[in-house]
């Protein structure tokens, strides 16, 4: 499963289509649990968190602290616990 910037918050943003990732809050690897912020996103002047959508394990980041990414781009995958 890939994990994404929902689109409803990049609904509250007018035209943007690009934002930055601040942080990783988990490492590649650890056991997450469904709604538990993985990493934090800035868009235009708000930073958000991004949650896990299922329980698993985060097992690739795509995209590193620093960089940009495209509203739907993969951050990073997860392996969805049974």
């Amino acid at each position: 499963m890939n994990i994404v910037l929902p689109a409803s918050a990049w609904e509250d943003i007018d035209a943007s289509t690009e934002a930055l990732l601040d942080r990783w809050l988990v490492q590649e690897g650890e056991v997450v649990e469904k709604g538990q912020a993985l990493a934090s996103a800035v868009l235009i002047k708000s930073t958000l968190d991004i949650e896990s959508p299922a329980a698993g394990r985060l097992r690739r980041i795509l995209v590193g602290p620093g960089e940009r990414f495209l509203r739907g781009q993969a951050l990073a995958e997860l392996e969805v616990s049974p």
